[in-house]
């Protein structure tokens, strides 16, 4: 049995504790907070403050970190991974390189191990680019995120003035993708892959012309994109857009001769983005065990685990079943 500790208890934290109820050989020790454990409510677990946590390092096999990448995972994680076997989800692209030297120091003077950015992208979409591009090397690759909330473009809408609330949905291109898989050569720009749909609840007396102009013209966010603003009530909000959906596309196009046209595709369609995220951390825990197990320490990223150590299966089993 492999016992897991939850660090931090937000939509990811909440969907660690419910993935790890459909893997029987993976239990939760507790969930460990920077709140006050009687404010925190979990579907069962235990709730401890997180000062308690390396008391408590005998009975923790793996720690899956459940905090933002922007401020809590650069500190979190290394600090952790001097006592604890760990998973995190960071995933700010451009600084991977640094949060996984700072990790792999961290991991390999203390004898632990840790698997960085685990998810979806980066992550599962990740390993797929890597798959296309080794089996095609001529060729594009693509990739499209949506239908799918954008937790940091929602987050940009509700700092502006005279916005009580609003969510906004990252959504593909589906005719530039379908030109693709038929295998037309495009340059495309920002605009060319991706539009933005917000939906914007105002505040009493603001204006919906001004509103409008300061979002489609935001720099970095909204400004690079066909935008388009929805303005509705509170109570739409609430009702049609409390879910978390997200998903995408990873395409490699291209030829295996001069003549001869490939496409490799990989889609996820998500209802709920942090649960899919937490199953994917859940999965990578019992890998995460198993090379603690074997003494490989140091961090890793999803590129650097064999498939074998994601499933509860043996290898005969798994041989036998999906070769």
């Amino acid at each position: 049995m492999i016992k897991v500790a939850i660090i931090g208890y937000g939509n990811l934290g909440r969907g660690v504790e419910q993935a790890l109820k459909q893997n029987p050989d993976l239990e939760l020790v507790g969930v460990f907070s920077r709140r006050n454990p009687e404010t925190v409510q979990t579907e069962g677990a235990p709730v401890y403050e997180l000062d308690e946590l390396e008391a408590k390092k005998e009975t923790i096999d793996v720690c899956i970190l459940c905090g933002g990448s922007a401020t809590d995972l650069p500190v979190q994680t290394p600090a952790i991974t001097k006592n604890f076997n760990t998973i995190d989800s960071f995933d700010t692209h451009a600084k991977v390189p640094e949060h996984f030297a700072n990790v792999d120091q961290a991991a390999k003077e203390n004898q632990t191990v840790s698997i960085i950015s685990t998810g979806w992208d980066p992550g599962l979409f990740s390993l797929n680019r890597l798959y296309a591009q080794s089996i095609l090397p001529e060729g594009e690759t693509y990739t499209f995120w949506g239908k799918g909330v954008s937790q940091g473009h929602s987050d940009a809408l509700r700092r502006i003035d005279g916005i009580a609330d609003a969510i906004q949905y990252t959504i593909p291109k589906n005719d530039v993708i379908e030109r693709l898989k038929a295998g037309e050569k495009m340059e495309l720009t920002t605009r060319d892959k991706h539009l933005r749909e917000c939906f914007v609840v105002l505040e009493a007396g603001a204006d919906p012309d001004a509103i409008k102009e300061a979002i489609v013209t935001m720099p970095n966010y909204f400004d690079e994109y066909d935008t388009i603003v929805h303005f509705i009530s509170a109570e739409e909000l609430r009702r049609d857009h409390h879910m978390m959906p997200h998903g995408g596309t990873v395409l490699r196009t291209g030829t295996t001769n001069e003549t001869t046209k490939q496409v490799i595709e990989y889609n996820l369609q998500l209802e709920s983005n942090p649960e899919f995220t937490a199953s994917v951390l859940v999965a990578y825990a019992r890998a995460c065990a198993r090379l603690a197990k074997e003494k490989q320490f140091g961090a890793f990223t999803v590129l650097d685990i064999a498939p074998k150590y994601l499933s509860p299966l043996d290898d005969a089993t798994l041989r036998k079943e999906l070769l």
